[in-house]
C-alpha cells in the first residue's frame, strides 16, 4: 500500500499528516513533502497512533537527510524519499532484535518496572547499577537485596505496597534514584511538568551565535560526509540521532565517561558506524583531549538533563564561543522548562508519569507501547534538527542549537497526532529488515536503517565494536 503527499498539507488521518507537523516544527519548506512516499506494512500496535508517530520521524529525518544531501552536493533536485513501514518498525524494534552470537540482550532489570502502591502504581528504572543502589537506599533495604533469587522483586514489591506513589516519587528522586508515580492523562495535564510540556512546540531549532562562515558545499556523495560528531549520549534516544548521523557519513565519536558505565547491549545495536571512547572531563588531561577534539568537531550532541554539563564548560552558548560555527543538540527526558527539568528521566518513565501507560494499559496494570517510542522517535526528529541546521547554515552561516525532549514527544503522540488508515492484518516478520555481520564481539544481528533516500546508504560503513575501545582521536 502506497501513499503519496504533495502540494496542499494533508488533511489529519491521512499516513502523512505527522510528517507534514514535524516537517513545519523544523522549519523545513512544506513544497518538500511531495518528495516523500509511504509503502510497506508494519507491526507497532497501540491504543495510541505509535505507527504514524514513527513513520513521521523516520520521515522528516530522511527528507533532512535528502535536503542536505542536494545542498552538499552542489545543487539540483532533493533525492525522493521513500519510508518502508516494515523498516520504520524494525528500527524502532531494533533493541530488541539486536542479537549477538545469537544472545539476546538485557532491556530492564528485575527492579525496572511497575509496582503496586497503596494507592495506584509506581513504575521505577534501576538498570545501572548506580541506580539501583540509590533506589534500594530510599525504600530502606539492604544493598544486596538484588543478589536474592528474583533480584529482590518480592522485597521491594513488599516495601512499596503500603506506601504511596507521590511520596515514593518523591523519596527515591531525593535519594537520586529514578521513580515516578503512574498517573492519568488528566493528572499529568494538571501537574506543572504536564502543563509545561503541552506549552512547549515539538522542538527547538534556534540560531545561538552570528559567528563562523556559511558551510562549503561538500560534493557528491554522503551528505554528512567530512563532518565530525561528538556524541555525548547515552541509551536509547541520543545514540539513535548520532547512529543515523553516522549512516549519512559522519565520523561520529561517542564519549563516556569511565566512572559511568553504558551497557553494551544498547551499544551493540546504537553504536553501528561510530567509535567509541571514554574520557573523565574532571581530569584535566581528558579535558585538554576534549577540547582537542571540540576544536574540528561541526556537530555535539548531549543527552544529559539540562545544566547537568555545565561545569564543564559544555553549555550550548559556551560551546559555540569556544567553536564558532557549532551544531548543538541537545535532548533530554523532561525539557528544559517546568519543575522536573533537572531530574533524570528514561522514556519508561515518561510513558508513566504522561498517561500513556494507563491509555496502554488501563487502571488494573498499567501497560507500555510497543516499542521505546518515545527514545526512537526523539532520536530521528534530533537527527533531523541537526540536518536541518546544517542545511541551513549553507545559506546562512552561524552556530544553531537543536532541543528535544521525550516528554515534548509525549505531547505530541498523544494530543497532536492522528492515527492514519488502517493497512489492515498484520504478516509483517524481521527478517526481512534484519542483517548480520562478523565483528570482533561475535557475529551481530541488527536492524537495517530506516532513514532512506533515493541514492542514499542503505546499511553503515562498520558495526558497532566495544565501548570505550577506541582511542579518543578523529579518524584522518
Amino acid at each position: 500500500m502506497d501513499h503519496t503527499t504533495g502540494g496542499a498539507p494533508p488533511d489529519a488521518g491521512h499516513p502523512a499528516s505527522g510528517t507534514a507537523g514535524a516537517w513545519a516544527a523544523l522549519g523545513g519548506d512544506p513544497a518538500l513533502l511531495g518528495r516523500v512516499t509511504y509503502t510497506g506494512t508494519g507491526a507497532l500496535p497501540s491504543r495510541l497512533p505509535v505507527r504514524d508517530l514513527a513513520r513521521a520521524t523516520v520521515a522528516v529525518c530522511s527528507l533532512a537527510a535528502a535536503e542536505l544531501a542536494a545542498r552538499r552536493g552542489g545543487g539540483g533536485g532533493v533525492p525522493a524519499v521513500r519510508v518502508d513501514d516494515g523498516a520504520v518498525t524494525a528500527a524502532f524494534l531494533g533493541d530488541r532484535l539486536v542479537r549477538v552470537d545469537g544472545a539476546a540482550p538485557t532491556t530492564f532489570a528485575p527492579l525496572s518496572r511497575f509496582w503496586r502502591t497503596a494507592d495506584g502504581w509506581v513504575r521505577t528504572h534501576a538498570n545501572y547499577p548506580h541506580h539501583r543502589a540509590r533506589l534500594l537506599t530510599a525504600l530502606g533495604l539492604p544493598q544486596d537485596t538484588d543478589r536474592l533469587p528474583d533480584g529482590g522483586a518480592a522485597a521491594v514489591a513488599g516495601c512499596l505496597a503500603g506506601r504511596r506513589a507521590r511520596d515514593v516519587e518523591e523519596t527515591v528522586y531525593a535519594a537520586g534514584g529514578l521513580a515516578v508515580a503512574v498517573r492519568t492523562a488528566d493528572e499529568w495535564a494538571a501537574h506543572p511538568q504536564g502543563a509545561a510540556a503541552a506549552a512547549r512546540p515539538l522542538l527547538v531549532a534556534d540560531r545561538i551565535g552570528g559567528e563562523g562562515p556559511r558551510r562549503a558545499p561538500g560534493g557528491p556523495g554522503l551528505p554528512c560526509a567530512g563532518l565530525r560528531v561528538l556524541d555525548l549520549t547515552r541509551v536509547l534516544a541520543g545514540p539513535v540521532a548520532s547512529r543515523t548521523l553516522a549512516l549519512l557519513g559522519a565520523d561520529v565519536l561517542r564519549i563516556d565517561s569511565p566512572g559511568l558505565p553504558e551497557a553494551q547491549d544498547a551499544h551493540d545495536e546504537t553504536g553501528l558506524g561510530k567509535r567509541s571512547a571514554l574520557l573523565d572531563l574532571a581530569r584535566r588531561g581528558d579535558r585538554a583531549v576534549f577540547e582537542e577534539l571540540l576544536a574540528s568537531a561541526d556537530v555535539v550532541l548531549t543527552g544529559y538533563r539540562p545544566g547537568a554539563l555545565d561545569r564543564y564548560g559544555l553549555a550550548p552558548d559556551a560551546l559555540a564561543a569556544r567553536r564558532p560555527g557549532l551544531v548543538v543538540a541537545r535532548l533530554s527526558a523532561w525539557g528544559r522548562h517546568g519543575p522536573w527539568a533537572g531530574r533524570r528521566g528514561f522514556d519508561s518513565l515518561v510513558q508513566a508519569a504522561s498517561g500513556i501507560a494507563l491509555e496502554e494499559g488501563g487502571t488494573t496494570s498499567p501497560g507500555a507501547l510497543p516499542a521505546q517510542a518515545l527514545d526512537h522517535g526523539s532520536g530521528y526528529l534530533l537527527a533531523a534538527g541537526v540536518l536541518r541546521s546544517l542545511t541551513e547554515q549553507h545559506t546562512a552561516g552561524g552556530a544553531r542549537l537543536v532541543e528535544v525532549a521525550l516528554a515534548q514527544t509525549a505531547a505530541w503522540l498523544t494530543h497532536s497526532l492522528t492515527p492514519g488508515p488502517d493497512p489492515g492484518p498484520g504478516g509483517w516478520t524481521a527478517e526481512p529488515w534484519l542483517t548480520e555481520r562478523r565483528t570482533p564481539r561475535g557475529v551481530l544481528r541488527h536492524a537495517l536503517p530506516a532513514v532512506a533516500y533515493a541514492g542514499g546508504p542503505g546499511d553503515w560503513s562498520a558495526p558497532s565494536g566495544t565501548l570505550g575501545a577506541d582511542a579518543p582521536v578523529w579518524r584522518a
